[in-house]
């Protein structure tokens, strides 16, 4: 039997501050993150349920990013803040085209 050594570096981001100008940045890639996991789900045969169940595949958060709880919503955008801190971190720009 294998054992499992495997232990998560990730990036130290933690001296990175995101510039208020990237928030409407970061809330449309949040939307996305959940999209992109939302439709992940259904195309695996998952639905709407009031409750999660993961034999017959229901899931409450298969509703809209801007029907989520605020919970939800917040780990949508830890995982877009991480990702663009990662962004700067490894030296790339963010900029908006006009």
């Amino acid at each position: 039997m294998k054992t499992n050594n495997y232990t998560p570096k990730p990036i130290d981001t933690s001296d990175i501050q995101l510039p208020g100008e990237l928030n409407p940045l970061l809330e449309a890639m949040a939307k996305n993150v959940h999209d992109i996991w939302a439709r992940e789900r259904i195309a695996q045969g998952w639905i709407y349920g009031e409750k999660r169940d993961d034999v017959q595949k229901h899931h409450p958060c298969l509703v809209a990013y801007e029907d989520l709880p605020e919970e939800e919503k917040v780990y949508d955008r830890n995982t877009s803040v991480e990702t663009l801190k990662l962004i700067l971190k490894l030296g790339f720009k963010i900029e908006k085209r006009l």
